[in-house]
């Protein structure tokens, strides 16, 4: 199995079907820290729903069209990131992440991001990759300033969640910039 070390106790793991129940009992866990934000942790309920979420990534990942990795810490699950989106055609792919609270601050999710545009730009040639988050998640917006992506615009009410309508902020960054970059 593919594990990358993000830090001495952390680690970056393909999250798969059956790890269904440990992805469940992390969601819900997390659940208070997310689910503001990550609208997928409605679906996530019982060990099924968290099954069916997984099947989903494993088959866009059998298509080229999308993935979803857990983050480990201490071997424990505490948060993830996926390819939303994944258009080769395209060259362009959005990535998602998740995080548990007690995990805050370490840099896991600025890490695990790196690896995954490395690959995204280095081995499938994607020309882009763009980071959406509502105005409010202002982690997640300053995880993408460090990854050196440009906050590109809002999409005004584009986001339909829980009986509300947000805007969502549009960050990417593109081959170049990613190639060009000062930190390694």
């Amino acid at each position: 199995m593919f594990t990358l070390e993000l830090t001495d106790d952390a680690d970056l793991r393909p999250l798969e079907p059956w790890q269904a129940a440990e992805f469940l009992a992390h969601v819900d866990k997390a659940r208070k820290n997310i689910e503001p934000y990550i609208s997928w942790a409605d679906l996530v309920v019982d060990e099924d729903g968290a099954r069916s979420f997984l099947q989903r990534y494993a088959d866009r990942q059998a298509a080229g069209e999308g993935r979803i990795y857990g983050i480990w810490l201490a071997g424990e699950l505490v948060g993830g990131l996926l390819f939303r989106t994944f258009e080769v055609a395209w060259g362009s792919c959005e990535i998602g992440v998740w995080l548990s609270a007690e995990a805050e601050g370490r840099g896991l999710v600025t890490r695990a991001t790196q690896q995954l545009i490395d690959w995204a730009i280095g081995v499938r040639g994607m020309n882009r990759v763009e980071w959406r988050c509502v105005p409010g998640n202002e982690r997640s917006g300053a995880v993408a300033k460090r990854l050196g992506m440009t906050l590109e615009g809002t999409l005004r009410q584009a986001f339909p969640y829980r009986g509300e309508i947000h805007d969502v902020q549009i960050w990417a960054l593109v081959r170049d910039e990613w190639e060009r970059r000062s930190w390694s």
